[in-house]
């Protein structure tokens, strides 16, 4: 007579366990940022007046959108160790195109954005596939990849900057046309409207990030990206997993143009720099690159550095220190270069590694001690 097996309890209550640890953390981290408008706490050093203070608010929100923005391009440095030096571009077609859809074609927001966003995957699809048949055909491997994202990049910077027929502002950019964009999303009395849609788009991007590195598609990223060749072999095609998180990680970088645009008040010819890329970057591995929380705490943190290292510069106590001192510090790059030398020499995998390695350095000290 055969036997009917059941899964123990002792196994099933563990896996339950597990799953419930996972949910817990970011569950409450949402639950304290959708209330952080509400809060009259100073905080002094990392905020410039309380958290519901209209400055703060907008500081906070742009640290979600750049969050959100390290989260899409975590997925291609991090989980796939694809250096694109393009993703900027993708995040001025979604800020540019929103803008001109409402100027010129008399759009609301939301069918601008829609139509912004649709734009940003577009291009991602069709400069992914040309990027990655020059990182397999040249010599050069990874490196012919970024160099191609460079150069289209570099194109996207000379056309934004050269303003052909008017439509992009140059240098100067595109202010927001607030005649098409709702009430709650304009002025600075509204600014908590506008940190709760960039809190939205932050999660958004985690939870599509989150869950596609958690299906059967992340571990094939995450194989690509330890042996690419081993997976050809295995008979999967490399390119078509590369290109399809080129094509989600515009898509999120496109999307998050238009809530930048949202936010900051007008597209600005920077989205097409390099140097624009090279934040998201140094956002990534400063935080912890391939891991799920890394992205996110680089892309808080490097902003909200660099505007509080700015107010800092100008302080009576900066302008009075020794030239060989206020120069470095009166620099925000330069403290936040050292920051990410620090990252990748001293904290291997990021500040999100610090937790532990404090934890181990206590155990250690506590086995030693007498």
């Amino acid at each position: 007579m055969a036997t009917q097996t059941t899964t123990p309890p002792a196994v099933a209550w563990p896996r339950a366990g597990r799953l419930v640890r996972r949910c817990v953390g970011p569950a409450v981290v949402l639950v304290v940022a959708v209330l952080l408008p509400y809060g009259t706490l100073p905080v002094p050093l990392l905020l410039g007046g309380p958290l519901n203070s209209a400055g703060s608010l907008q500081l906070l929100a742009t640290c979600l959108v750049f969050a959100g923005l390290a989260v899409g391009y975590d997925l291609l440095f991090g989980r796939l160790g694809l250096m694109s030096f393009g993703h900027g571009l993708y995040v001025a077609v979604g800020a540019y195109s929103a803008q001109l859809a409402m100027a010129h074609l008399d759009l609301p927001l939301l069918p601008a954005a829609l139509l912004a966003a649709a734009a940003g995957t577009v291009l991602a699809a069709v400069l992914g596939a040309i990027s990655l048949r020059a990182n397999k055909t040249t010599a050069l491997g990874g490196i012919g990849f970024a160099m191609v994202t460079l150069a289209f990049a570099q194109a996207g910077s000379v056309l934004v900057n050269t303003d052909p027929g008017g439509l992009t502002g140059g240098e100067e950019g595109l202010p927001l046309d607030a005649d098409r964009v709702p009430g709650a999303l304009v002025g600075v009395a509204h600014t908590a409207q506008l940190y709760w849609l960039a809190l939205g788009y932050a999660v958004v991007c985690v939870a599509v990030v989150w869950w596609a590195t958690s299906r059967p598609v992340g571990q094939v990223w995450q194989a690509i990206r330890d042996n690419e060749v081993r997976v050809d072999v295995l008979g999967l095609n490399p390119r078509r997993y590369q290109w399809g998180a080129l094509v989600l990680a515009g898509g999120l970088g496109s999307a998050g143009g238009v809530v930048y645009l949202l936010v900051t008040g007008g597209a600005t010819a920077q989205l097409t720099s390099t140097t624009f890329t090279l934040s998201l970057l140094v956002m990534v591995v400063l935080g912890g690159s391939g891991t799920r929380w890394g992205p996110i705490v680089g892309g808080l943190l490097y902003p909200l550095l660099d505007q509080r290292l700015t107010a800092l510069a100008g302080t009576p106590a900066v302008q009075h220190l020794p030239a060989v001192l206020r120069v470095p510090i009166s620099q925000p790059l330069v403290i936040l270069g050292a920051l990410f030398v620090l990252a990748v020499f001293v904290l291997k995998g990021g500040m999100v590694t610090l937790p532990a390695r404090v934890r181990t350095w206590f155990r250690r000290r506590a086995g030693t001690s007498p």
